[in-house]
Order: structure tokens, then C-alpha cells, then sequence
């Protein structure tokens, strides 16, 4: 049922840009309400959630998501406005193959970048969490979870909010601090199975989620150069 819905998503997108190449100049641009852990949609049948929106050294307003979300060159839709069609475009990618990080574009004939989204607000950028921080993330699947930061593990922060397909790319929280994007969830370790699916972000029963500070990201960020260096959300 999910990849079906990401299909429609992706349809949907498609058939916004047919609509509005065929209109002209005659509809005026929709405006695109867009902050962290908004849904987004790529023309790769993917959906997944923005981390924080902001703008670069350059003055050019840019996202953020997870790598594996979407590739380099990838064109990204609204998931509440899809009747504006394409919005921005995936300027560099990892593929997850690296922090796992995606670099977006945004129009900003098209988009109104806000703070808050729902119960989260990114005010600011803040230091990665030590072990017994309670961290939040918010996604476009299980909305707002909070959880407690057990450890580290390969570079990465574990920790016990809800994280299900989808909400990859979420920003992660304390206060309205930004200190990660979620990832995803562990499923298991060496030998180890432990994949117990989350339900939602009031049941805390399921396997730990991990989230990458996003203070390493912007460092990568600051030193390659080009889009989306010196990000700082509005």
C-alpha cells in the first residue's frame, strides 16, 4: 500500500506539470507552505520528510533529507500541494552511501519556508545530545516522538523515538534546536535480530531509531561548497 501511495504521489506531480506547461501565464503560482518534517515526494516514487529549510551563503533557499530518499538531479513535490507541481530539485545526494544527506533546491516563486510545522519548531541550530537527552523527531508518517538517547553507534545516535518508512529525513529536536536528521531504525546488529516495527509515536514498544547530528552534515556541507553551504534555517 505505501509504494502505492508514493506512485500516486509521483503521478500526481507529473500530472501538475502537464497541467500548468498547458495553462500558460493565465494561473498565478500556488504558495508552497514548507518547514521541518513536511512531507516531500521525488519523482523516483519516493516520499520522506524535510529536515529544515533555510537559506544558504548564497542567499538560495534549500532543504534538507536523508540521502537515500531520493538521487542527485531528483525533482521534489510537495506532498499537501501537489497542484504546484515541481518545487526544487535534489542538488547533490549521497545515495546514502556516505551520512546519508540530500541537498534540495527550492523555488522560491513557490515556496514560503516557515519555522513551525505541527508541535515542531527549528529556531536554531544546536550541539549533538549526550546519552539520557530526551531528542524528538517529526515525520510525514508517525508525526511528532520523543525518545531517549542511548549511544552512539558507527557515527550515528541511538535513541527510542518512533521512525516508520517515510519520516526519513526528519529533523530531530531538543527544544527547538535542531541536533539531527532521522535515518531510520535498527533491525538489527552482527548476529542479532531485533526488528520490531513501530505502530506510531504513543507506542515507545519497538526496535531503536538513529538519527546523524546534523552538526557533521553542515561541517561536509561548509567545506564541499556550492548549494546549500553556510545552511541556516530561518
Amino acid at each position: 500500500m505505501r509504494f502505492l501511495r508514493m506512485a500516486a504521489f509521483a503521478a500526481a506531480i507529473a500530472g501538475a506539470l502537464t497541467a500548468s506547461a498547458g495553462a500558460g501565464s493565465v494561473s498565478a503560482e500556488p504558495s508552497v507552505v514548507l518547514g521541518a518534517a513536511s512531507g516531500i515526494v521525488f519523482d523516483n516514487n519516493s516520499g520522506c520528510s524535510l529536515t529544515a529549510i533555510g537559506h544558504d551563503n548564497a542567499g538560495r533557499l534549500v532543504g534538507l533529507t536523508a540521502g537515500h530518499c531520493a538521487p542527485t538531479g531528483a525533482r521534489v513535490g510537495a506532498e499537501q500541494a501537489l497542484n504546484a507541481g515541481v518545487i526544487g530539485t535534489v542538488a547533490f545526494s549521497d545515495d546514502g552511501d556516505y551520512l546519508d544527506f540530500a541537498v534540495l533546491q527550492l523555488d522560491a516563486s513557490k515556496v514560503v519556508p516557515v519555522r513551525t510545522v505541527g508541535q515542531t519548531t527549528v529556531a536554531g541550530v544546536g550541539g549533538p545530545p549526550g546519552p539520557g537527552t530526551t531528542v524528538c523527531s517529526d515525520g510525514r508518517t508517525s508525526g511528532r516522538s520523543c525518545g531517549v538517547v542511548w549511544g552512539e553507534l558507527e557515527g550515528t545516535s541511538i535513541n527510542q523515538y518512533c521512525s516508520q518508512p517515510g519520516d526519513s529525513g526528519g529533523p530531530v529536536v531538543v527544544g527547538d534546536r535542531l541536533v539531527g536528521m532521522n535515518q531510520g531504525r535498527l533491525t538489527g546488529l552482527g548476529p542479532l535480530d531485533f526488528d520490531v516495527p513501530c505502530t506510531g509515536g504513543a507506542n515507545p514498544i519497538h526496535s531503536p531509531a538513529y538519527f546523524q547530528p546534523i552538526g557533521v552534515i553542515l561541517e561536509v556541507l561548509n567545506r564541499a561548497g556550492g548549494v546549500g553551504a553556510g545552511f541556516q534555517p530561518i
